[in-house]
């Protein structure tokens, strides 16, 4: 880690930022005062089921995969968080209560960390902390949740494949099969003949 790759880090999350909204600097310089600049290795947790988080991330450089587990103990990958993206147990920082979702750093990863409570009383505050809300909200949650129901109740396996490959190409070689194959729903050995037959 570098004083280059924090000050690089940034730079990311603020042009992130404004590809929603524009913000401005006294906006940015207090966005800034709440967040932290963190690195995690390949395999480590940025966020354990079971416990209560107090911030979400910003990825600046790296891969992190959000999944559940069941009672037998079989995981089920909801999420993957690459560059630009922003991972964090959003339904447990709203209620205070404990995260059933882990977050794994399936590379090393650059992030930037941002404090909840602040940045909720932040956004209070300030209008154009607001409109990015909104808009990341709509295009990240509603938008892409919808697309994500319809596309699990009515896609056979070959095409929710052929659709995450068309959605997230750059994932494609970053991921191990196995963790594709949750994502789909599907085992790797389905996945395996899906991408023999094509």
């Amino acid at each position: 880690m570098t004083l280059a790759d924090d000050e690089n880090a940034f730079f990311a999350l603020k042009k992130t930022l404004e590809s929603y909204s524009p913000i401005s600097e006294e906006t940015w310089r207090a966005f800034r005062g709440i967040s932290k600049f963190r690195t995690l290795t390949k395999h480590s947790i940025l966020y354990r089921a079971g416990e209560v988080p107090d911030s979400y991330a910003f990825v600046y450089q790296g891969l992190i995969r959000c999944f559940v587990c069941d009672a037998k103990g079989s995981e089920y990958n909801k999420n993957f968080f690459d560059e630009g993206m922003f991972p964090g147990s959003m339904t447990a920082l709203l209620t205070s209560t404990p995260s059933v979702l882990v977050f794994e750093a399936v590379e090393d990863v650059l992030i930037i960390e941002i404090n909840f409570v602040a940045y909720r009383k932040l956004m209070i505050e300030k209008d154009d902390l607001k409109l990015f809300q909104i808009y990341y909200l709509e295009k990240n949650w509603l938008l892409a949740k919808d697309a994500r129901e319809i596309e699990i109740v009515q896609d056979d396996a070959t095409a929710r494949y052929l659709r995450f490959i068309e959605q997230y190409p750059s994932l494609v070689g970053r991921l191990p099969q196995y963790h594709i194959a949750s994502h789909l729903g599907i085992t790797p050995t389905q996945l395996s003949r899906i991408r023999k037959n094509l």
